[in-house]
């Protein structure tokens, strides 16, 4: 069921600079933004983070985590959290990862990032253009983490998280440099591969690790 959305007539936010809160104000009741961090790397688990924003303390800068710097990005993690309504972060394993595929286990962390925050809340507002099943109605936003504040906030703080989780993981499988490129396919992590071969945290079923066992060439792929 479609939830009941706001009259029309009341008046839009002010205009800001960067993501806005207007497809919040569309929906009665806590709205959350969900996004997630780590679809794309060959090494470590995905992300994803569920935030509700109070409207009156949205903090400044908010924006797709993709157009901040590291300094920004955690800058804005406090401050989030010291401001949100409600925010959870979870994350899913690179076993889950093999077991689903990326898509599901994606909406497997998503999930249980709804599920942890302390608010219920009526609508998320998800990242993207798939529907994943979630505990509250989705909306999906297309390239949202650009327009809704409430998803470039959970894009920050999924990123932030496995970012920091990556660093961590870099001290139990040295060598493989996951501190600088967090588990993407940049040339440091490529020599790795070819040198090393695979580690417990790689994700054994994609293209690129099995290239680096069987020895074939590895092509270059940036950080999203």
């Amino acid at each position: 069921m479609t939830r009941r959305l706001k009259s029309q007539r009341e008046p839009a936010d002010p205009p800001r600079r960067g993501p806005s809160f207007g497809l919040e104000r569309l929906y009665v009741g806590p709205v959350c933004g969900v996004d997630e961090a780590g679809r794309g790397p060959w090494a470590g688990p995905v992300s994803a983070a569920a935030v509700i924003l109070h409207p009156d303390r949205i903090p400044d800068g908010v924006d797709d985590s993709k157009a901040l710097t590291p300094v920004a990005r955690e800058r804005l993690e406090m401050e989030i959290k010291a401001k949100a309504l409600a925010f959870a972060v979870a994350f899913a394993s690179v076993e889950e990862i093999a077991a689903l595929n990326i898509l599901h286990a994606t909406g497997l962390a998503m999930r249980r990032a709804v599920e942890a925050l302390h608010l219920k809340p009526v609508v998320a507002l998800v990242d993207g253009n798939y529907a994943f099943k979630l505990p509250c109605e989705v909306r999906t936003v297309v390239q949202g983490d650009a327009l809704s504040a409430s998803i470039a906030a959970a894009s920050i703080l999924a990123k932030t998280a496995r970012d920091r989780l990556m660093v961590e993981l870099d001290a139990r499988y040295p060598g493989y440099h996951f501190a600088a490129h967090k588990g993407y396919g940049a040339p440091r992590h490529i020599e790795a591969l070819k040198a090393l071969g695979p580690c417990p945290i790689h994700r054994s079923g994609w293209a690129p690790v099995r290239a680096a066992l069987a020895g074939e060439a590895l092509r270059e792929e940036p950080e999203a």
